[in-house]
């Protein structure tokens, strides 16, 4: 399930005795699995910080926890720690955290949902903005409606046919095209003003 290096497992050991807890172990969990927001959770657990459904990992010396809503997240995650000249460095890494895309044969809308919350929204958090599905229609037309720093930007448009349009049509088969149902003119924080680009 998760595979953790012998130097992992001796970095870990030497921290907890440092900290000499009977019974203290190391817990795993991830934080907003299944989203483009995942990352790992790595902490010191003493027995009475467990909720009591963790799984157990009997590792060298000590016993690695893991968060059973975490676990199938988890599952084939590799943990490392590497020494260096500047000192050492533990590596997670955890292919399914962020979830796995839905197979072709899953809905339009399950295909797109994901497209957008796992590549096009985190492109336009960089500029503060969002899209949101509104509806896909029968003809495989994608609406949708910016939000952020895209709601009401001057670079909307660029952006829907360079970025997120070319994108839903190469990756995901079925859509035909994208449209933009925001009224911009109500865009109180734009990224780029309107009247600007």
């Amino acid at each position: 399930m998760i595979d953790i290096s012998q130097s992992a497992q001796s970095h870990f050991r030497k921290l907890i005795e440092r900290e000499a807890v009977p019974g203290m172990g190391v817990r795993l969990a991830a934080k907003d699995p299944g989203t483009s927001r995942a990352d790992v959770r790595l902490e010191f657990a003493e027995p009475g910080d467990l909720h009591g459904d963790e799984w157990a990992i009997d590792c060298e010396g000590f016993t690695l926890w893991l968060d059973a809503d975490s676990a199938p997240f988890l599952d084939g995650a590799q943990i490392d720690y590497t020494t260096q000249a500047t000192g050492g460095q533990l590596q997670i890494r955890a292919p399914k955290i962020k979830g796995e895309a839905p197979a072709e044969s899953a809905s339009l809308v399950e295909r797109v949902r994901w497209l957008i919350g796992h590549e096009i929204n985190p492109q336009l958090a960089q500029h503060g903005g969002n899209v949101a599905l509104q509806e896909i229609t029968a003809e495989g037309v994608v609406v949708l409606r910016f939000g952020g720093g895209c709601h009401g930007c001057g670079m909307a448009d660029v952006t829907l046919k360079q970025g997120i349009e070319k994108t839903l049509l190469e990756k995901v088969p079925g859509v035909t095209a994208v449209r933009d149902a925001t009224d911009h003119d109500s865009g109180a924080a734009p990224y780029i003003a309107r009247g600007s680009a």
